[in-house]
């Protein structure tokens, strides 16, 4: 018993990322450094976010293709209720959270109601948020949003980045919810199977929804974290971000067929992968620096 919990896929999830961490490390002595590791840690948190719900929705079975395209459509929202229609910029970003809370309600409500395949269902709307994304923006950008602003993507609080603290809390509370709650437990069995838990009284359809939508959150809400830490806002933010967060989840040991997967093991997968992308860039870095 003591064996299986020492060799669970998370500790070797968690060896193995520390094993490629000090390997990588000796590629530059700037890779563990406190300022590199911190902006590994910014530059994370918008797939990390997307990838903590996106845990609760691949262990239900299911699947979201569209989080990247939430995420555009919630950055032009934003941009165009504040600099088009005049809205002051904290009304523009809650209204814009709200409006890509209800594009994963949507998603919800066409998989539990329609009984749409969620992978046939939300590549569906992936299409269809980029592409009213686009519409609205027309190709143009929004800038010159206020310094205040820039606080959430670019600033830091207690010498840690603003982004990261909400992805902790973000990470800290979903591992409660999925790990100890009847709400975790009834995610497990839809993705164990679907039919049993429906039988059982689960509340299948409300559970899913609400997933779904949760997605929808975590994507909008990585969408305003985008804008304000790359200062501008266009139509094409997100792309392929769905992909980044499924491999995430995976890699960490949900399975895609659902009924199995922890908050822990997504949130070590996601140090790994930033930690490889950051970590294999230094010797092209290093190639590229003029020589004297």
């Amino acid at each position: 018993m003591h064996i299986r919990k020492i060799l669970r896929h998370e500790t070797i999830l968690a060896v193995l990322t520390v094993i490629v961490l000090i390997v990588l490390s000796f590629q530059s002595d700037r890779f563990f450094t406190v300022d590199n590791l911190l902006n590994q840690g910014r530059l994370m948190t918008e797939v990390g976010l997307i990838a903590i719900m996106m845990t609760f929705v691949i262990a239900t079975g299911g699947i979201d293709l569209s989080v990247g395209s939430i995420v555009g459509l919630t950055a032009i929202l934003m941009g165009v209720f504040w600099k088009n229609l005049g809205m002051p910029l904290p009304a523009a970003m809650i209204l814009a959270i709200i409006s890509g809370t209800l594009a994963g309600f949507g998603n919800g409500v066409i998989i539990t109601r329609f009984s749409v395949p969620p992978l046939i269902a939300t590549l569906a709307t992936l299409a269809l948020y980029r592409g009213i994304a686009e519409g609205i923006s027309q190709a143009r950008s929004v800038r010159g949003y206020p310094d205040w602003f820039y606080v959430l993507g670019q600033g830091e609080f207690a010498g840690v980045p603003t982004q990261l603290w909400i992805l902790l809390v973000v990470a800290v509370v979903s591992a409660l919810v999925l790990g100890v709650t009847r709400i975790g437990r009834t995610v497990y069995a839809i993705g164990f199977n679907e039919v049993a838990a429906r039988f059982s009284g689960l509340p299948v359809d409300r559970t899913k929804l609400a997933i779904y939508t949760a997605s929808g959150f975590a994507a909008a809400l990585a969408g305003v974290i985008f804008v304000s830490r790359v200062s501008t806002t266009r139509s094409d933010m997100g792309t392929g971000l769905e992909l980044d967060a499924i491999t995430a989840v995976v890699l960490g040991g949900t399975s895609i067929y659902g009924g199995r997967g922890t908050i822990a093991g997504t949130f070590i997968a996601l140090v790994l992968i930033q930690g490889l992308k950051n970590g294999l860039s230094w010797p092209a870095l290093r190639e590229k620096e003029p020589s004297c």
